[in-house]
């Protein structure tokens, strides 16, 4: 990989220039282009394109649970955004520098750091807001398109200086050298795509607009940009964000621009929470200025109500209050941990520094570090938490992959079989439960694995985790065309289109390929032979696979 990323960076050394021409500035607005010279299809795919290559360094993390969890956030975000119907990607990234950004088509990325420093989910939402308002008002597409005007190749750009920053505190000498290459590179192209101050007060000033209507605190995005500056100034918790690579600057004013908006949002606002058992709380804002003080409620509204019935008007924004951040924050600290050692001193760390010891989202975290050495003590442990939260679904699933490593195949099985009778469309309980299956290695397994993940097949096209755990099901069940397709599909995803392509086409090359599957491996190979061109033209060679 060493030699892409330098490839990236030297291809930017030639192309960037390291500002945009100084008279540029004293241009009049004449208004923008943004979406002439990039169609909405071509955003799409450059964003997609981003994703897979972020996946191929392994900055991406994957787990259906996480997931699921930050899209609903993010979906619920954008469904009150001024553009709910841009599709939208969210995903997770590694690093635990304090960062997110967005990127072409709607693809934001947000760093495990960002999660583990904000205190409740309202915060993280303020930043997920903050980068959907940037891709609404266009922000995004108006710099990448300027930038090509300046013909910057926009993939190697904007990648070179995403991996620059999280590079950043590499622990070895080597990646420290090539991180400081490449920051180089990447900070001359950040010099085109950088937001403008206007752009920043815009996506705040939307973004905090977003929040509200979603039922979010609307003043959880300057609560958590106060955590980010006391973060960067005092490194608190162990988490970096480089100033140098910033793309948001945090500033005082900006703080109290942010409370500001806020306060003018929620000033005539009351907010009452309520919860019934077995329910979820509910929010409802109430905003006598949102309409008229009182009209008639003519027949039209409700014919069982007298015409003559007046009322005053209240606007009622309904959303819930999500208890799963704690649980979604303390499974991304150790699956974003170095080893399960340092998950150890972390939980340790964070036990000493509280009166009250470990909450129960951090005795789920510390379970699922002991359930990487000791199965067999994870499912004590998360026995007791279901106990105590019995509709917890983060914790019943934590208990059947436990049971899985613990050697108690049957007792898994029948765990997740139970959880599907409950919610037999729930994408990350099937995902799990058929990799439990996959690595049992049966011939049964696979092919119950198989059955429990053709549903899904529709809509996980682009899902590498879906792709593989499929590839290896269909493996398992004696299907190996099926396999072959959804392996190649795994590199294609993973960033190494070369590979995939290779793949297929050994696998066309197969004498007993029935019509339907060839047609689909032909279907594939032109589809994914364009980018693989595209990469060859830049001179970028997948090392691990050879030409075809």
């Amino acid at each position: 990989m060493r030699p892409l990323l330098l490839a990236a960076a030297i291809t930017l050394a030639i192309a960037c220039p390291l500002s945009l021409p100084a008279q540029e500035a004293k241009l009049p607005n004449i208004g923008s282009s943004a979406g002439e010279l990039l169609t909405p299809a071509r955003q799409a795919e450059y964003g997609a394109m981003m994703l897979r290559e972020l996946r191929n360094y392994d900055y991406v993390l994957e787990d259906p649970l996480l997931e699921e969890w930050l899209q609903n956030m993010g979906d619920r975000l954008v469904s009150n955004s001024d553009t709910p119907q841009q599709p939208f990607t969210f995903f997770l990234m590694r690093e635990r520098q304090i960062n997110a950004f967005a990127t072409l088509g709607g693809y934001v990325a947000v760093n495990a750091g960002l999660i583990l420093t904000a205190k409740r989910e309202d915060e993280a939402a303020g930043v997920l807001a903050h980068e959907i308002a940037h891709v609404s008002q266009q922000h995004v597409l108006r710099a990448v398109e300027r930038a090509q005007r300046d013909q910057v190749p926009i993939l190697l750009g904007m990648l070179a200086a995403i991996i620059a920053a999280q590079s950043v505190g590499g622990s070895s000498s080597s990646d420290a050298t090539q991180a400081a290459l490449v920051s180089g590179m990447g900070l001359m192209q950040q010099n085109q795509i950088n937001y403008t101050r206007a752009n920043e007060s815009e996506a705040d000033r939307i973004g905090i607009r977003t929040l509200f209507r979603s039922g979010y605190d609307a003043t959880a995005m300057a609560d958590f940009f106060e955590r980010m500056s006391l973060a960067t100034r005092g490194n608190q918790g162990g988490y970096s964000l480089p100033d140098y690579l910033s793309t948001h600057p945090v500033t005082t004013i900006r703080i109290s621009e942010a409370k500001q908006r806020a306060e003018q949002l929620t000033r005539n606002t009351i907010v009452g929470r309520t919860s019934v058992d077995g329910g979820e709380p509910r929010v409802e804002r109430l905003n006598p200025n949102t309409i008229p003080a009182s009209r008639p409620i003519s027949p039209n509204d409700n014919p069982l109500l007298p015409g003559t019935l007046e009322w005053s008007g209240i606007d009622i924004r309904q959303g819930e209050v999500d208890r799963q951040f704690e649980w979604a924050k303390e499974r991304l600290r150790v699956l974003t941990a170095a080893n399960p050692d340092a998950a150890l001193r972390e939980y340790e760390s964070i036990r000493r520094g509280s009166a009250e010891g470990l909450n129960d989202p951090q005795q789920y975290g510390l379970a699922l570090v002991h359930m990487q050495k000791d199965a067999d003590s994870a499912i004590a442990d998360l026995s007791d938490l279901l106990r105590k939260h019995p509709d917890n679904l983060w914790i019943a699933v934590a208990l059947g992959q436990a049971e899985s490593l613990a050697g108690k195949p049957a007792v898994a099985n029948q765990h997740f079989e139970t959880l599907l009778r409950q919610m037999p469309q729930h994408r990350a309980i099937i995902l799990t439960y058929a990799d439990v299956l996959n690595r049992q290695s049966t011939r049964e397994s696979g092919r119950r694995a198989q059955t429990l993940l053709r549903p899904l097949s529709s809509s996980s096209g682009e899902d590498p985790v879906f792709q593989e755990t499929f590839a290896r099901a269909c493996e398992l069940a004696g299907d190996s065309m099926r396999a072959g397709e959804a392996y190649a599909e795994v590199a294609f995803l993973n960033g190494r289109p070369e590979q995939a392509l290779m793949q297929l086409q050994n696998l066309k090359r197969r004498d007993d390929l029935d019509y339907v599957t060839r047609a689909r491996v032909d279907a594939r190979i032109a589809a994914i032979t364009p980018t693989v061109l595209e990469l060859r033209r830049q001179g970028i060679r997948d090392p691990s696979a050879q030409s075809p």
